[in-house]
């Protein structure tokens, strides 16, 4: 009986250890950034925490050459949306104008160029856990 209970937790061992969520890593590079001041911000989200909450993976970039890079390691597969913005003074947020436009470049993952906030449906794309590169143009 200890023989087969010792095989059962075995088997049951090797189906958890088997289905280890597979992760990898997301390079996502802008461009076409058109000053050097600030720093691009890049925000990856799921769709429950979409322009809600705290993204689950952000990254802090240097411009380089009218180009921004940021690398998201150890990202588990499933569905994402990339925001990014180009963050001309330093403050860490988007700025708007008086009439309440946008004063700062941003874009998603999706490349959308509608007006108006950032939306899960033009941005969202689905990541298997491989290495994946993309360009977000503002």
């Amino acid at each position: 009986m200890k023989t087969i209970a010792v095989l059962v937790a075995m088997f049951l061992g090797s189906l958890v250890h088997g289905q280890a969520e597979k992760t990898g890593s997301i390079s996502a590079t802008v461009p076409n950034v058109t000053s050097s001041n600030g720093e691009v911000l890049f925000a990856m989200y799921s769709e429950d925490s979409f322009m809600k909450k705290e993204p689950e993976f952000s990254v802090k970039s240097e411009i380089k050459n009218g180009q921004a890079t940021a690398v998201f390691e150890n990202v588990p597969e499933g569905n994402y949306a990339i925001v990014v913005l180009h963050d001309e003074n330093g403050n860490g947020k988007m700025d708007f104008d008086a009439g309440g436009m946008p004063a700062e470049n941003y874009g998603t993952s999706g490349n959308s160029m509608i007006y108006g906030p950032p939306n899960w449906g033009d941005s969202n794309f689905d990541f298997d856990g491989t290495d994946k590169e993309m360009e977000i143009r503002f």
